[in-house]
């Protein structure tokens, strides 16, 4: 469990990530020019406000017209001119800024090593310089708010360093000293403008960011933007970072008292005890679950090199590793209360990062937040349950003001001020389903739990996104399908339109969420004995959705035109959002569907962009292709930014590689390799559903599935189950499938299962027929042989099950 190094960073690729949701910083390990960039989740450009175009409502009747009339160029130009919003960009995640320690004479030092320890979330570098052992810690603690160094030496007087601070041009900040050992940077936000929009929205977050020095022994000295010590035994040193953001209307809290407060607390504990303290908070989540897929001598080496290495050999401990460094990142990322990682987490350099490291919602937000519930991170998953709510309430005036419509909408963007009108122009922009996506998991969340007091919290937000659903759908010409217009499917166009031309209507994904938030929110209702008069419209709504399609070439059809293309290898797969993360498709249940969303990941290809890569692996999985899924693996964990290497990836400090970094890709791959040992989206727990040939044996503790199912132990051997030990929280069914038959403890043979719903958790949408176009020759997804019981429990019982 250590990412570990015979080098320092070279660049920010390589430096390694350390965080505890609200404060993050990246380590670069360099003994003479340490660098320590900084961040803090509340840091964006701009300030409150809002960017609805209400030009839109005018023009809503005359731009499906022009859809429904195939004139798409002519609807394309529109949307740009009417329904993008004017008013402002979204904004930037932005850097806090640099820590600088600068070592005199440490250039030449020797036995370099470094690591990041995800099982304690610390990171330390050790290196010699003429016959001195040097020692750095550093760790940003969860329980008292700030970064924590230590710097030891193993003889006495040896630490000796001068420390600053900056941040990126063209920010403006100041810094300056307060007394002898405390370092002081100030600024305020970036002004931000939309495309074509001279007036930027105003820069209103205020920061500090603040160091203090405690010595032991030594001499402190100041100038007016250093600090300086010399001669001392060692040194701890505190680094506060905090904001005047109190919520996305409100940046009125004092930064300056918020950034005194932590330190004063923090300093008043003994440096074992906050260390302590740290990685014993964190590894109340941490510990949780635990992987075992083996171990070789892969091992031995470097993480870069393992890296590098991994495609060509056999490295189970490494995948593992890989697996466990995204619940790690989420944990340092998203933390409860706080806000929900971004595009890149919780760590950024620059002041305007790839795609703003804002929230993306057309994929990349919800692929963050893939893991929580299944790898025993519920609690991680709070803060994207809070923005949801939070989008909710502002985009009621969005869906009010843009298209005459009831509920709420957001599009494929958002930010830390919770916008919901559309950005980045209609090529990307135009998709008015975001607000869909983001409220499954509001329902995911509760499948996994049961709490009912939990749903009855979340259910007004899914209520108004189901509003939004019933206000916009209108009819398509040819069939009369309630379908959404205009829309697009994300980022992606047919080949014969223009370049940039992605506007449509009655996508397949639109199409797929509809169903989930129509049917979910029902459920919900049904549940919460609440109404009733939503139920029936929304069951007599249902028959008239457009169904999924099957098109001339054997696969799912991305739009309702069978215009899909075997040459297309975009990056985005979102007609097969029905496969995963939802679970309308089922090589049991659907197998032409299966065998349709089989026959797109083919054409599509496997190398991909990383997060495309890591969707795939989940895809895979949910199609029972062990093999096929680590063959995506290999395409991902492979080395970027050396000489050769094109495409996703990974870095060497193992952050996904869009490239540039992405942290989605991370998790969806502790996600993707989760689903290969369990599944239970389908009616189901299915134990080992994927596993590869590479994996024959291997054993994993602390998953949960949905109904209130822990897996406390899950082992196999020989790619069979010999172990199952299952928690049941809530009591109820538990239906269980396995390609071996399991039997308990004492020999009994369980209940074989019979009908395809038993568990009241395992909510299966009505799957509508699809329509199978002539030419395409289906023969359905041929599954293995599966055993399938069913097991009554009661309330905090546990089921041990073993081979036959």
């Amino acid at each position: 469990m250590k990412l570990w190094y015979n080098a320092p960073a070279s660049n920010w690729n390589e430096a390694l990530p350390i965080g505890n949701g609200r404060l993050g910083a990246m380590v670069y390990g360099i003994p003479d020019k340490e660098n320590i960039q900084l961040n803090e989740e509340t840091l964006w450009g701009g300030g409150p406000h809002r960017n609805d175009n209400p030009d839109a409502k005018a023009i809503l009747y005359d731009i499906r017209q022009l859809l429904f009339d195939g004139n798409y160029e002519e609807a394309h130009k529109l949307a740009n001119a009417k329904i993008i919003s004017k008013v402002a960009h979204g904004m930037p995640y932005e850097t806090a800024g640099n820590l600088r320690l600068n070592f005199e004479g440490h250039e030449n030092y020797s036995d370099y090593y470094r690591e990041l320890d995800i099982e304690n979330a610390v990171t330390k570098s050790i290196y010699t310089v003429d016959g001195v052992k040097f020692e750095r810690e550093v760790f940003t603690s969860f329980t008292d708010q700030v970064i924590v160094i230590r710097l030891t030496a193993s003889e006495k007087g040896k630490i000796s360093f001068s420390a600053g601070m900056d941040r990126p041009a063209p920010a403006v900040v100041e810094v300056k000293t307060k007394g002898e050992n405390e370092l002081s940077m100030t600024g305020t936000s970036s002004d931000v403008a939309a495309r074509g929009v001279k007036t930027p929205v105003e820069g209103r977050v205020k920061f500090e960011s603040r160091l203090k020095i405690v010595p032991e022994g030594g001499t402190l000295a100041a100038t007016d933007t250093s600090l300086t010590l010399s001669g001392a035994n060692s040194a701890t040193l505190y680094v506060s970072i905090a904001t005047n953001f109190v919520n996305y209307n409100d940046v009125s809290a004092d930064e300056h008292k918020r950034v005194s407060d932590y330190i004063a607390k923090a300093e008043k504990k003994a440096y074992q005890e906050l260390i302590a303290d740290h990685s014993s908070y964190y590894r109340s989540y941490f510990d949780r679950v635990s992987l075992d897929l083996g171990v070789t001598d892969s091992i031995k080496n470097p993480t870069d090199v393992r890296i590098k290495e991994f495609s060509k050999g056999n490295d189970p401990a490494l995948a593992a590793l890989y697996f466990q460094y995204g619940r790690y990142l989420l944990i340092c990322s998203s933390q409860p209360g706080g806000q929900p990682a971004n595009l890149q987490g919780i760590w950024a350099h620059e002041l305007y990062p790839p795609w703003k490291s804002a929230y993306t919602v057309n994929i990349n937000l919800e692929m963050n937040y893939w893991p929580a519930e299944m790898t025993n991170l519920s609690e991680m998953h709070e803060p994207l349950i809070d923005l949801v709510n939070e989008l909710s309430v502002a985009g009621r005036q969005t869906a009010k003001d843009m298209y005459g419509a009831d509920g709420w909408v957001c599009h494929h963007n958002t930010d830390l001020w919770r916008i919901c009108g559309p950005v980045d122009g209609a090529t990307w922009g135009m998709w008015p389903s975001g607000g869909l996506w983001l409220s499954q998991h509001l329902w995911e969340k509760y499948l996994y739990s049961g709490d009912l007091e939990y749903l009855k919290e979340v259910y007004p937000a899914m209520k108004g996104s189901a509003e939004f659903c019933l206000s916009f759908l209108t009819p398509e010409p040819d069939n009369g399908w309630l379908i959404f217009a205009p829309s697009t499917s994300p980022e992606n166009r047919p080949a014969h339109m223009p370049k940039n031309v992605n506007i449509a209507y009655a996508t397949s994904m639109d199409n797929q969420l509809i169903l989930d938030m129509l049917t979910k929110t029902a459920e919900a209702a049904s549940l919460l004995n609440t109404d009733s008069e939503l139920i029936q419209k929304i069951e007599d709504t249902l028959p008239k959705l457009a169904p999924n399609q099957i098109g001339q070439h054997g696969q799912i059809q991305e739009w309702i035109h069978d215009w899909d293309s075997p040459e297309d290898k975009h990056r985005h797969i979102s007609q097969l959002y029905a496969m995963h993360p939802s679970n309308q498709f089922s090589p049991f249940r659907t197998p032409e569907l299966a065998e349709a969303t089989r026959n797109v990941l083919i054409y599509r290809g496997d190398p991909s962009t990383g997060w495309s890569m890591n969707w795939k692996i989940n895809q895979w999985a949910r199609l029972l292709d062990g093999n096929h899924a680590y063959k995506m693996m290999t395409d991902q964990i492979k080395l970027v930014g050396r000489p050769g290497t094109k495409g996703g990836g990974t870095y060497a400090n193992m952050l996904d590689a869009h490239p540039p970094f992405q942290i989605d890709g991370n998790f969806g791959f502790t996600s993707g390799l989760t689903e290969m040992m369990v599944q239970s989206h389908d009616g189901a727990i299915h134990l080992t559903p994927a596993l590869p040939d590479v994996w024959p044996s291997g054993k994993v503790r602390g998953l949960r599935a949905r109904g209130g199912f822990e897996i406390e132990a899950l082992e196999w051997e020989n790619g069979e189950v010999v172990k199952a030990v299952i928690k049941s929280n809530l009591g109820g069914n538990c239906r269980i499938r396995s390609y071996s038959e399991l039997v308990t403890e004492a020999g009994e043979i369980l209940n074989q299962a019979k009908g395809d719903n038993a568990n009241p958790f395992f909510q299966v949408p009505s799957i509508q027929e699809p329509l199978i176009s002539e030419n395409a020759d289906l023969k359905g997804f041929e599954v293995k042989d599966t055993y399938l019981c069913d097991v009554k429990t009661e309330p905090g019982q546990t089921l041990v099950l073993v081979r036959k």
